[in-house]
């Protein structure tokens, strides 16, 4: 009996152990329904992804054109699209602040006064850049001084004239000053004789430079000091 009663409780164990491996897995639980389009909205505008928002907002008004809710989606979108405006601009970031005041008046044409502020600062930010530009410009553009400082009623520069070369130098950026920055120039030397020449020099430098500048050149006659010469550009022209 117990060598038939060991088959027995085997044969029992295998059957169960065949019905527990026959019994089908657990159903999986139900997917997630999809978002809709209203709270696709909503988790884009409050995330910031604007573009986003608008195109869901575009499916909202196409499906559900009925829907109560569109003309506050509309309205808080267009001030999302302001706001990042008004970011952008604070930034100095014109080009993305016009955009998205585009996206903020595209969204609503009937209320203008939400978007003029907006706009006037746009619009006076890109005049004050152009301002700063055309200043840039202007400065790049001024020509720069050789001997003088232009914004001092005079210059005096002393001539090296025992080396021609270097003096030759020298009066060559002098012509240059007279000419860019209207100059007059004393010219002092302490022989008589040494003036008549330097204006001679000088006044051949200038023309060179601007053949239909008239140079206002004089000379003077101070023996006790080196030959040197007195620059007084314009001032404020």
């Amino acid at each position: 009996m117990k060598p038939f009663a060991s088959r027995y409780l085997l044969l029992v164990a295998i059957t169960a152990l065949l019905g527990a491996c026959q019994t089908p897995p657990p159903a999986p639980p139900p997917a997630a329904p999809a978002p809709t389009a209203g709270q696709l909205w909503e988790k884009n505008l409050a995330t910031g992804d604007l573009a986003k928002a608008e195109t869901e907002l575009g499916t909202l008004q196409q499906s559900s054109p009925n829907d109560p809710n569109l003309d506050q989606y509309q309205h808080d979108l267009a001030v999302a699209w302001l706001q990042q405006s008004q970011r952008a601009l604070q930034k100095g970031d014109l080009n993305a602040a016009a955009t998205a005041l585009t996206h903020g008046r595209s969204l609503m044409p009937k209320a203008p006064a939400l978007t003029n502020g907006v706009n006037s600062a746009i619009a006076n930010a890109r005049k004050a850049e152009l301002d700063r530009a055309e200043a840039e410009l202007a400065a790049a553009s001024k020509p720069k001084p050789k001997l003088i400082d232009p914004t001092a009623p005079h210059s005096v520069i002393e001539l090296d004239t025992s080396h021609f070369k270097q003096m030759r130098h020298q009066l060559d950026g002098v012509a240059s000053d007279m000419v860019n920055f209207n100059a007059s120039v004393v010219v002092q030397s302490p022989r008589r004789d040494d003036g008549p020449w330097l204006v001679t020099l000088l006044t051949a430098r200038v023309k060179k430079l601007d053949p239909e500048f008239t140079p206002d050149i004089t000379s003077k006659v101070y023996s006790t000091q080196p030959a040197r010469v007195l620059v007084s550009p314009k001032l404020g022209e």
